[in-house]
């Protein structure tokens, strides 16, 4: 199917700005370009708006009456999603990994707000929480329901799809402004964010790096899920998208004491960019990466005097989620 003629259903205001970060960038030596996906707009903006675009009509089109998804309980993707089910009149089942907080805060109180069914699966195996994520929709399919599972993150074709949209939105935007970047730096968690942006560099014959930090996922499993998820959307789209080994960039080194728990450079970098440029980023995605990026140019790995383009994956409402770890 051609990328023209998916099925799509608005949700998010587009096109998000390509902001200068004149300060930061004179901080760190490097100048420093944001593509601003946390002003997606819908349901407090992030980079789920744009696939879930393409996840809704597809929703829609397969007459569900439920959507169906999973993450962390401060996860955006699932904010978003309960979101976009309320707007089409639709139910939403979230399953958690791990267990219940011990307080509604952050985008779990807007899961709460928005009416979502939601259940733990008291465990952090994210295999183990898919696995779980089939059987509860095979049992509300069974109660007669009309689920449509959406993976973790929403990252299928149809999500890497949208993002592909994204790039060329972006390369729109750097033309423009007679601007070439040396990398493109994205959180990859899911993957599918990531996936999306490599596939449309590809789509586009765009020769810019994408760098990813992953917040969630070790190297090993991220250089085997990126690469799998450009086939399934070269595939839908009956599109050639050639990688090689050397396309796919992931760093795992800034996880730190794993997903969802912030490190020190993650909040130095938080503060950083609030102080600088009145941006918001969160502790569980964009602060990693920034702190990635920042690192990195300190040791030299990335040149000072190149150009980056940071892309903002949004995430603000877990920063009310994870005050104390944000404020230190």
């Amino acid at each position: 199917m051609k990328l023209e003629s998916l099925p799509r259903y608005k949700l998010a205001t587009l096109p998000t700005p390509l902001d200068e970060l004149p300060r930061l960038s004179r901080d760190l030596g490097v100048r420093v370009l944001m593509k601003r996906d946390d002003l997606t707009g819908f349901a407090l903006g992030g980079n789920k708006a744009r696939k879930l675009e393409f996840l809704v009509a597809d929703a829609l089109a397969q007459n569900a009456d439920m959507l169906v998804t999973g993450g962390g309980p401060q996860s955006n993707h699932a904010r978003m999603t309960a979101a976009a089910a309320r707007k089409i009149g639709m139910d939403c089942q979230i399953v958690f990994f791990g267990a219940p907080p011990p307080e509604v805060n952050g985008n779990l109180l807007l899961d709460e707000l928005l009416g979502a069914q939601m259940m733990y699966a008291n465990t952090d195996d994210k295999i183990e929480t898919d696995r779980i994520l089939v059987r509860v929709t095979d049992e509300l399919r069974a109660q007669g329901r009309q689920p449509y599972l959406i993976p973790v993150g929403g990252s299928t074709a149809l999500g890497c799809a949208a993002y592909i949209l994204a790039v060329g939105e972006l390369l729109g935007q750097l033309n423009a402004q007679r601007v070439t970047p040396d990398y493109v730096f994205i959180t990859t968690g899911s993957c599918g964010t990531h996936a999306g942006i490599l596939a449309g560099m590809k789509f586009y014959n765009a020769a810019i790096p994408v760098y990813g930090i992953t917040v969630s996922r070790i190297k090993s499993e991220c250089d085997q899920r990126i690469p799998a998820l450009v086939q399934k959307t070269s595939e839908l789209l009956t599109h050639h998208l050639p990688l090689t080994t050397n396309d796919v960039i992931v760093n795992d080194a800034y996880i730190g004491p794993g997903y969802a728990k912030i490190t020190p450079d993650a909040r130095a970098a938080i503060h950083l960019v609030a102080g600088l440029e009145g941006i918001f980023l969160d502790p569980v995605y964009t602060g990693k990466t920034m702190a990635g990026l920042i690192d990195l140019i300190k040791r030299g790995e990335i040149t000072r005097g190149s150009t980056i383009v940071f892309w903002h994956t949004g995430g603000a409402p877990g920063i009310f989620g994870h005050s104390k770890d944000v404020l230190g």
